[in-house]
């Protein structure tokens, strides 16, 4: 029988193999693999999620049956015991790497944000996955269960994660914001359990942006009133000096903004440091955080991220890795479906392009959506969800 392109082998030519060899390189552990490879562990993990198996040895049994597949998405059969064993040992560092590189990968078709401003703008937030306390015993988080926690910077172009770090249940959300590298003039909205003067202060100091809620019993003195369109929702527009015991931690003017809702009547106190936006604007920046937990919702329902393959560190940083690798290649084939066919072989290129070198062969490849990218498209998703 003739070989066929199958839509999980059209997922995977999105990731240059060179490129993974390039990266596997420097997170390798000492000597190479000799029958079971990072790349043929990397589908096996990639196929688990895509099919949402219920168990190692439902995932194992259900791969194992599509031999002729493997061979042409360059993997063979593996037992359950030297996969499990390969994910407790190798480290998921790799598999960080790889999602940051397909994340710049995506971003380069990812649609812009919906407001009018050119400035990048982010949601930062976390979101805990509860664990059995005797299978997890490294994650302790409360007396009598274990959790770990995926703390998550969206960026609102495509609502693509720029950036996640896994850790456990009890590290707090400004131990993470502090070593998140953002750039020049970027927008971040965060809820209050980021408020950190400190933080703000450097965000300040960097040309970063912040928008998140006033905490109640913050301490303030108002300095400067500006007039507000009450029809809006807005309430006030003032410019503050924090004066409480941790206020010299921001010695820098923030902007205060009231704004009651008029669907839910609920009032919202806002603080920036953005003076040129308008207060509307503000409030819908914050309004526009609500993608993150949509964002969070859907892996927890979509991927397999609340039932684990390994009990080790290791293993559930690399399960939840390639998971997020999953949703970033799902994006993926969403933006190029959108794309005119004209366009779709010059992306290719670009996509290659980001990977430094590609073969010939490669740079001639027709696009992995054909004529056909909607129903491909449509398709994927109905058997994802």
């Amino acid at each position: 029988m003739a070989h066929y392109n199958t839509i999980f082998h059209s997922m995977l030519k999105f990731i240059p193999r060179h490129q993974f060899e390039a990266l596997e390189s420097r997170h390798s552990t000492g000597r190479k693999p000799r029958k079971f490879s990072r790349w043929n562990q990397f589908v096996h993990l990639m196929f688990m999620q895509l099919t949402g198996r219920a168990s190692l040895r439902d995932g194992i049994q259900s791969i194992n049956s599509r031999i002729r597949n493997l061979y042409h998405m360059g993997a063979k059969p593996v037992s359950r015991s030297t996969f499990a064993d390969a994910n407790n040992k190798r480290p998921a560092s790799l598999y960080e790497a790889l999602f940051e590189k397909v994340y710049q990968h995506c971003r380069m078709i990812s649609p812009k944000h919906k407001f009018k401003f050119k400035n990048k703008l982010y949601s930062l937030d976390a979101s805990v996955i509860d664990l059995s306390l005797g299978a997890f015993p490294w994650a302790s988080f409360r007396r009598t269960k274990s959790a770990v926690k995926i703390h998550t910077l969206l960026d609102h172009s495509g609502y693509l994660p720029a950036f996640v770090s896994i850790t456990d249940g009890k590290t707090h959300e400004t131990k993470v914001a502090n070593s998140i590298n953002l750039a020049k003039g970027s927008i971040v909205a965060e809820d209050r359990a980021y408020t950190d003067y400190k933080w703000f202060a450097k965000l300040q100091e960097n040309g970063i942006f912040f928008v998140t809620r006033q905490k109640t019993n913050a301490v303030y003195r108002v300095i400067e009133r500006r007039a507000v369109n009450k029809k809006q929702g807005l309430s006030s527009d003032q410019t503050i000096v924090l004066t409480g015991t941790k206020g010299h931690q921001c010695p820098y003017p923030i902007r205060r903004i009231g704004y009651r809702d008029p669907a839910t009547k609920k009032h919202y106190v806002f603080i920036t440091n953005n003076f040129k936006l308008s207060a509307k604007t503000i409030a819908d920046i914050y309004k526009e955080r609500w993608q993150i937990e949509i964002f969070f919702r859907w892996i927890k329902q979509n991927l397999k991220i609340k039932s684990f393959i390994g009990n080790s560190r290791n293993a559930v940083m690399t399960q939840i890795y390639v998971a997020l690798i999953a949703y970033l290649l799902l994006c993926m084939f969403k933006f190029l479906s959108k794309v005119p066919a004209s366009l779709q072989n010059i992306i290719r290129v670009i996509q290659l392009n980001l990977f430094r070198r590609c073969t010939l062969e490669e740079l001639f490849e027709p696009p992995p959506l054909d004529s056909n990218k909607n129903y491909i498209n449509k398709q994927l998703m109905l058997n994802f969800v």
